[in-house]
């Protein structure tokens, strides 16, 4: 085995623990989530009627396009097409970039409407729908920045195959890269409906 193919199988392993850690994470959150909605389930169900339905789907749709793109970039650099790969990836970004604008759009009317963590006009809407939109906005918010994290290092990534240190024989990171992706869009994809479609 040669130092290189170690090298690769190290950092496969090694992304694979950390996937793990942010899997845990998440799956904290959502048992929280759980509970919550267990106590609250009228509750819930108001509050994510306050919800914009239409951002949340729009926002789902740019993470499975994401997805794809990012896939299909690992695909061109395994067949030695490194512009296509580069495209590809800035099209992952450029995506991930609708998701947070969006998703700003999105919170400056909710807090406009006053329904933010520690407003007065959200404390009077009672327990449940309080616990609600906080654990709505920490988790979106902790998802947001994964998507920022996630968005950069692709970015990287991509300066790597301008360079050519990322290519044909050599694409590990961007397989690490684009499963680190892989996750941010799935938790989205449990986040969509477990907060705008309580019915």
């Amino acid at each position: 085995m040669s130092i290189e193919h170690r090298d690769d199988t190290g950092a496969r392993f090694g992304m694979w623990i950390f996937l793990y850690t942010e899997v845990i994470l998440f799956g904290g959150l959502f048992i929280l989530y759980a509970v919550a909605l267990a106590k609250f389930p009228q509750q819930f169900a108001e509050a994510s009627h306050k919800l914009n339905i239409y951002f949340g789907a729009a926002n789902t749709l740019v993470l499975l396009a994401s997805s794809l793109t990012i896939a299909m970039a690992i695909t061109a650099v395994q067949r030695n097409k490194p512009k296509q790969a580069m495209v590809l990836c800035i099209s992952t970004i450029v995506l991930a970039i609708i998701f947070l604008i969006n998703k700003y759009f999105e919170w400056s009317a909710e807090i406009g409407h006053g329904i933010y963590p520690g407003s007065e006009h959200l404390a009077e809407m009672g327990p449940g729908i309080t616990a609600f939109f906080n654990l709505y906005y920490f988790t979106a918010g902790l998802h947001g920045l994964h998507i920022l994290i996630g968005g950069t290092l692709i970015g990287v990534v991509t300066v790597f195959i301008a360079k050519g240190k990322v290519n044909s024989e050599r694409y590990t990171l961007l397989e690490n890269s684009a499963l680190y992706w892989h996750l941010v869009d799935l938790v989205w994809v449990f986040l969509f409906p477990l907060y705008y479609l309580i019915l």
